[in-house]
């Protein structure tokens, strides 16, 4: 084989090259859920990804005899430096074939970015924040992808450990099957919290009446996991970011939301149907033809994703969430959702773990992002 050669993404036809290649190497993998284009190339526009207002980053193309073998994108996020004192060259959108020499090189890529800006450490797959899409995958390769889930090849992580990247986080992610009768203390509790705390379950006549509790949903985020190590506060420019991408799949019978006597939301939860075939089936584009699947994935399925789940320090480990279970135990039980699967949560995460603790979660899949000091 010839010299890999790593060329800086430029013009539109070297973007369209590197939003494509992991469909051309995932091509015909059954597990594989490819990301909508015209969404992918939005993220590379800084009038479109407001976080680009706090970061900067570059995107790669590695090409042997003439043809594309890998991708990476590079980001440092500053305001991850300036409000938690982490200084590192994030990495991402990493892809290659079966070659050493092309892993080498685009981890190569990452390297000397980070030498450029005197930046000691770099970490990936991660994206540009806390809501974008992290952690390369170790466990569930033979698993359907979801929405909002990383897909890779075994041979990704054997890669990176050869190239001397070490773990640096971890998430685990479950897979339940959803049970035909409400666990009895779920029943009971559900009734007494509403009643101590004055709390009721909102019911939205329309997806439109949703709209006035997104501010709060993702504010309501922030307040969860601020106590976390790396994470930091999400931007009105964010909201309206992710509002944009994501409401148009929203169903209004996947989003509990739950308020206190004054209104005021104190817990709320994100599922959606699963459209990870849908999106296999459209090949990355909603039109002509997209969309068709889509609002298929969305009358008929009998598995469901869980996207966000937000509770408020003040109500937390105080039942709450048995609230939000058995109205959610109602609406799967009357659309037939038979089947559930929790986004990534961090290993370290054990508060959000002990949700699932009464519907018997299997841990289906784990994935982790890789740290290297590029000192040494």
């Amino acid at each position: 084989m010839s010299k890999v050669s790593i060329i800086e993404v430029k013009t539109a036809g070297q973007l369209k090259q590197f939003v494509k290649f992991p469909m051309d190497l995932y091509k015909n993998n059954p597990y594989y859920v490819p990301s909508f284009i015209k969404d992918e190339i939005k993220i590379w526009d800084a009038n479109e990804n407001p976080a680009f207002h706090y970061s900067e980053s570059k995107q790669f193309l590695a090409v042997q005899d003439n043809k594309v073998v890998g991708r990476i994108a590079v980001i440092i996020n500053h305001k991850e430096e300036k409000e938690l004192d982490i200084k590192k060259v994030r990495f991402g959108w990493i892809d290659f074939i079966d070659d050493t020499e092309v892993s080498k090189a685009l981890i190569k890529t990452a390297i000397d970015y980070a030498k450029e800006h005197n930046i000691n450490k770099i970490e990936g797959p991660m994206g540009f924040t806390n809501l974008d899409k992290a952690g390369m995958l170790t466990m569930g390769f033979d698993k359907l992808a979801t929405m909002i889930g990383i897909y890779n090849h075994a041979y990704y992580p054997k890669h990176l450990e050869n190239l001397g990247l070490v773990k640096e986080k971890e998430w685990v992610e479950y897979e339940m099957n959803f049970p035909k009768v409400l666990p009895e203390k779920v029943e009971k509790f559900s009734g007494l919290i509403a009643q101590k705390y004055k709390l009721s379950v909102l019911k939205f006549k329309s997806k439109e009446e949703i709209l006035p509790y997104v501010e709060p949903m993702f504010k309501l985020l922030d307040e969860t996991y601020k106590h976390l190590s790396t994470y930091t506060p999400i931007s009105d420019e964010q909201i309206k970011t992710y509002k944009e991408k994501y409401f148009p799949f929203i169903d209004k019978n996947y989003v509990i939301c739950v308020v206190d006597e004054n209104q005021q939301l104190v817990s709320f939860a994100i599922t959606m149907p699963s459209y990870s075939k849908a999106l296999q089936k459209s090949k990355g584009k909603l039109f002509p033809f997209g969309w068709w699947h889509f609002l298929q994935a969305g009358k008929k399925n009998d598995r469901a994703n869980f996207y966000l789940i937000g509770i408020h320090p003040e109500y937390q480990r105080r039942g709450v969430t048995a609230i939000i279970f058995k109205e959610i135990f109602v609406r799967f039980t009357s659309m037939g959702i038979n089947f559930a699967e929790t986004n990534p949560e961090l290993e370290e995460n054990k508060s959000v773990q002990l949700l699932w603790q009464d519907y018997n979660p299997v841990n289906h899949k784990r994935r982790r992002t890789y740290s290297m000091d590029v000192n040494k």
